[in-house]
């Protein structure tokens, strides 16, 4: 029989929520300590049985294992949606760390690094090798779950090409969304090239125009993510440190990498 014991705790870029403990499978004869078993019980139990062995059999480390059973409780995950997160490796994506965010939206928000992705993968968009912005947005669109899946169920989707007026000139942003937790809107830029720092002062310029005519007094500002197909990590850190906006930069994977890949990487990087 397996048992479980809270031991140790997750570095800092692995927290979800609130839960910063780690769940590891323990022989019988070695029983759980400081911790009440209910409190236990009730945080497995909201995970089916499927989704434990799943788990078990699919994660290396005692770390990965504790992450997947928080997201999949977190995020109520069905045993197909954790399963695509494991094969997507969002575990070694986290863990290989977020540093593309602007100063400012480290600032406003401590845990951002922990809600949002440098990366996320559109593989199931099957877009052509020859693509641009409004294939991806259709493409989003068209999967708005399993992109949810990805972002995180706190985030809301409002609008695409969501109309901002300025003066006497509308805008139009690609994707609107309302993040829960954080409570503020999240613009997000499609760019089906490679990241040039031009394209922060666009999105830069949006989020005034949401902060000062679209949110409420009780919210928070808005985040800008700008979503390219591929980055430069020192034309970002050189565009992002001078940045005086919430925003950060991503790219978008468009197929799988293999896990073993994923872990190799990691362990250069330890």
């Amino acid at each position: 029989h397996l048992q479980f014991a809270i031991v140790v705790a997750l570095p800092q870029q692995l927290e979800i929520g609130c839960c910063l403990l780690i769940v590891v499978a323990l022989p019988p004869q070695l029983q759980i300590a400081d911790v009440p078993s209910p409190n236990i019980i009730h945080f497995l139990a909201h995970i089916s049985w499927s989704a434990h062995l799943e788990i078990l059999s699919a994660c290396n480390t005692h770390h990965e294992r504790l992450f997947y059973l928080v997201l999949a409780q977190k995020e109520r995950l069905t045993y197909r949606e954790l399963g695509r997160q494991i094969t997507a490796g969002v575990y070694e994506r986290t863990l290989s760390g977020n540093q593309k965010l602007s100063s400012k939206l480290k600032d406003a928000h401590p845990n951002i690094i922990n809600v949002l992705k440098d990366k996320y993968m559109v593989d199931y968009l099957q877009l052509p090798v020859y693509h641009n912005e409004t294939d991806i947005q259709k493409g989003l669109l068209t999967k708005m779950k399993h992109f949810i899946l990805d972002l995180g169920r706190d985030f809301l989707f409002v609008d695409q090409e969501y109309r901002v007026q300025v003066g006497m000139s509308d805008f139009f942003i690609d994707l609107l969304f309302y993040h829960r937790i954080l409570r503020c809107f999240v613009a997000l830029e499609l760019k089906a090239t490679k990241f040039k720092p031009e394209y922060l002062g666009k999105l830069e310029f949006y989020l005034e125009a949401l902060d000062k005519d679209v949110k409420h007094r009780d919210e928070n500002p808005s985040i800008g993510i700008l979503l390219c197909k591929s980055t430069d990590d020192e034309v970002v850190e050189y565009a992002l440190s001078r940045s005086v906006s919430p925003t950060m930069i991503a790219k978008y994977q468009q197929e799988l990498i293999p896990k073993e890949v994923l872990r190799t990487y990691l362990k250069e990087i330890e």
